[in-house]
């Protein structure tokens, strides 16, 4: 007890030290190592104490202690390492306000893999140490994971869907993604093993296994380069001597409109008669990647569009049907009776 007691009076100071600090590692580490050495200490305390009862008692408490001990301390152990991976996957993502070293999805896959890892070793180290054979139980695994293997079938193509997430790295936490093939689109908020959570934009929790992603295409719109302005503008037909300039001075306003990447392809032309206009589309790129960004770039260029137009005297076409009424003449004769 009093061991215990000064224990965690010098973590507290050392924690307090680390967090004086620009280093998060050892943050990680104070922080990981708190509560597990102190169970630790108790464990081979209370374990002491057993084994002088057990000098002056029966024999066979000391065996029995001396088990105990050992499971404790493999337990205790596994819990510090699975605790010190979480504490470094935090610090790796960036969630801890620190900059980000991995994405996220990158770091957790790691952390799940290393603390799957160690549960499982921590596991077979137990059943060791309580007199099972490790080769016996690998062997049964192997038999028995054939029969599951059958009977999970879906669960298994889940897992390794999730794995193909992680190494091929489509998206990632964060990133809108948004599937033509199925009604998905929404931003990913958590990849596991089994289950993709993506947040719609009516802020839906959507639900997807991971084996659907290897069965369908997916757009990640969050990578995108630029974003793109495709848009059809018609002019009266009574403007058709003015349409030649109206298209020069929009390619010339795009050329020079501040937000428009003009590295990328800009294209302003009449290209269409219509019923009740001649059409001319502008086809660019923004700089931005922002949605809200893009609508306010674009509603500029729509208005800056509508000015150029009026400013040459002309007018935007709207749908206009002409109706003609055919004009008949009767002659009327006068019978006259005889």
């Amino acid at each position: 007890m009093l061991v215990a007691f000064f224990t965690k009076i010098f973590l507290n100071k050392i924690a307090g030290k680390a967090k004086q600090t620009k280093n998060p590692w050892d943050d990680a580490l104070i922080s990981a190592l708190h509560l597990p050495c102190r169970l630790l200490i108790w464990l081979m305390g209370i374990s002491l104490a057993a084994d002088l009862v057990a000098f002056y008692a029966d024999a066979s408490i000391a065996k029995l202690t001396t088990q105990i001990r050992s499971l404790g301390v493999i337990v205790i152990v596994a819990w510090f390492l699975v605790r010190i991976i979480k504490a470094l996957e935090v610090n790796l993502a960036g969630k801890n306000g620190l900059p980000q070293v991995v994405d996220a999805t990158t770091a957790s896959a790691i952390g799940k893999l290393l603390r799957a890892a160690i549960i499982i070793t921590a596991v077979l180290i137990v059943m060791q140490s309580l007199g099972y054979s490790i080769s016996g139980v690998l062997a049964f695994g192997g038999i028995g994971g054939l029969a599951v293997g059958f009977a999970a079938k879906d669960l298994l193509a889940n897992f390794f869907g999730g794995l193909t997430i992680y190494l091929d790295r489509p998206f990632k936490v964060g990133d809108w993604v948004r599937s033509p093939d199925k009604e998905i689109e929404g931003t990913v908020e958590d990849i596991g093993w089994r289950l993709t959570r993506i947040r719609t934009f009516d802020k839906r929790p959507l639900y997807v296994p991971n084996a659907t992603f290897t069965q369908i295409s997916l757009e990640n719109p969050s990578r995108m380069l630029n974003r793109r302005i495709y848009e059809t503008i018609g002019i009266r037909y009574d403007d058709a001597s003015k349409v030649q300039v109206i298209v020069e001075d929009t390619r010339r306003m795009l050329e020079q409109h501040p937000d428009i990447d003009t590295k990328q392809t800009l294209m302003v032309s009449f290209n269409k008669f219509a019923p009740s206009s001649l059409d001319f589309f502008i086809y660019t790129f923004t700089k931005t990647t922002n949605w809200e960004e893009f609508h306010r770039i674009k509603q500029d260029v729509m208005l800056l569009i509508i000015g150029i137009i009026e400013k040459h005297g002309a007018e935007c076409a709207f749908p206009t049907s002409t109706l003609h009424i055919a004009s008949h003449s009767h002659d009327s004769e006068t019978q006259k009776s005889g």
